[in-house]
């Protein structure tokens, strides 16, 4: 029996560089994507892993993705939607070019690719497909309401897909990393010309999300979403933060956490939720 293989898309660096090599140490076959092709070699020295150009920007690239990564090692078992852009600053500021391109890279991009290997995966009866939103899809946070309300699409979209490919046993399933120690973080893509009325609660926003989780944590939790067989489960958390945050929405109820949450943004947060949040773990350098 062949191993089984997994298409990981933005493996360059970050939660999807060391879920390639978790993979890659687990016997899996990987079919890893890069953007660029000085990336290219991201994954030299592992004999079973093949690296691919892939801008999930380009949708007719997307839809036929799926054909060429089953051909690389002749079978294709789960694909994880890893890659993505981060957008950030107040919406009065943002572009709509900047609008448009996030939600081409994190929805449109990411709805091609499941386009491409949902047919695979139905056909076979097996298939385990992740797609990467993030814990701010949950949340309500200041300057990145393009980025969330993206992130916030691929949660509804996989919990639609989830029930929609069951029946051929096909397992759809989101997951909501938390702010982690990764290199997306030093490509963000800022809104220009931003009102001064807006600066000094930016920078005092900014100033609190300076402590990121190791992001080893979230490609732990990556493999779990694809091998753990659980065809119920459509949520996933990964990071201190990533994981405290839907439990302290449950336990407080919606109105009383968005209120919690606003102070915290604002820099006041109360005692009960510095008590209820983790702080995150410094990782260092980013990945």
């Amino acid at each position: 029996m062949t191993a089984p293989t997994i298409v990981i898309t933005g493996t360059s660096s970050g939660f999807g560089q060391i879920a390639v090599r978790l993979f890659a140490q687990a016997g899996w076959n990987v079919v890893a994507t890069v953007r660029k092709e000085s990336d290219l070699n991201a994954h030299n020295g592992i004999d079973n892993v093949k690296t691919l150009l892939l801008n999930v920007d380009d949708e007719e690239a997307d839809l036929a993705f799926g054909e060429l990564a089953q051909a690389q090692f002749g079978r294709v078992d789960a694909l994880i939607n890893n890659a993505g852009y981060f957008q950030a600053g107040p919406l009065e500021a943002t572009s709509m070019e900047q609008v448009h391109r996030q939600f081409q890279t994190n929805v449109f991009g990411l709805i091609a690719l499941n386009k491409a290997f949902i047919p695979i995966f139905r056909q076979q009866r097996s298939g385990v497909i992740v797609n990467v939103s993030s814990i701010s899809a949950d949340g309500g946070f200041p300057y990145t309401s393009n980025c969330q309300a993206s992130k916030a699409a691929v949660a509804s979209l996989t919990e639609g897909l989830h029930a929609e490919l069951s029946e051929f046993g096909v397992q759809v399933k989101a997951l909501h990393p938390g702010n982690h120690a990764t290199k997306i973080f030093t490509k963000i893509d800022v809104a220009d010309g931003v009102p001064q009325d807006y600066l000094a609660s930016w920078d005092k926003f900014n100033s609190l999300n300076t402590v990121r989780s190791d992001p080893s944590g979230t490609a732990d939790v990556m493999f779990r979403m694809v091998t753990d067989g659980d065809r119920k489960k459509v949520h996933y958390y990964s990071g201190p933060d990533g994981t405290a945050i839907p439990r302290v929405k449950q336990l407080l109820g919606q109105d009383w956490y968005f209120e919690e949450l606003s102070a915290r943004n604002h820099s006041e947060a109360s005692p009960l939720w510095n008590a209820l949040m983790p702080t995150p773990t410094s990782a260092g350098s980013p990945e």
